[in-house]
């Protein structure tokens, strides 16, 4: 009659410790900062609606405001309810002492650039610019430009 030893081998004990590690580092990288990446859509987006106020002040020859305020922002020169005027997120805020921007109708503006902040987490903000030529976009905080 033979005797099955009990316990687990080295290879069970590094093949389990290797699927842990793994799982792991998954989770790691999946996990983000959630108001960063808020903020980055934020950005994204309303450097989108920028360009189609741009697009539509030029075709129309009538100039178009961007307005910040505490709720959101509004687009003066515009019909009601063309784009839309509050952030996905009620946390976002606008940080730029620049709270108004002229979108045209000239082709050339001047250079503009819009600070966004989280209200939570003050330390977390996303720049969003043009310098007058290009389209509005996320600003690389290194180099300063779209």
């Amino acid at each position: 009659m033979r005797i099955k030893p009990k316990g687990f081998t080295l290879l069970e004990l590094l093949v389990v410790v290797a699927i842990i590690a793994l799982g792991t580092a998954g989770v790691a990288f999946a996990l983000r900062d959630g108001t960063q990446s808020q903020l980055e859509r934020e950005a994204a987006r309303l450097s989108a609606l920028l360009e189609s106020a741009r697009a539509q002040s030029r075709s129309s020859g009538v100039p178009v405001r961007w307005v910040a305020n505490p709720q959101g922002f509004r687009f003066e020169g515009l019909p009601p309810k063309t784009l839309p005027d509050n952030w996905l997120n009620t946390d976002t805020a606008v940080q730029s002492t620049q709270r108004t921007i002229t979108l045209g109708p000239e082709p050339l503006i001047g250079k503009q650039t819009i600070v966004l902040t989280s209200r939570s987490n003050a330390g977390r903000t996303v720049a969003i610019g043009t310098d007058g030529l290009r389209p509005f976009g996320v600003l690389n905080s290194e180099a300063g430009v779209p």
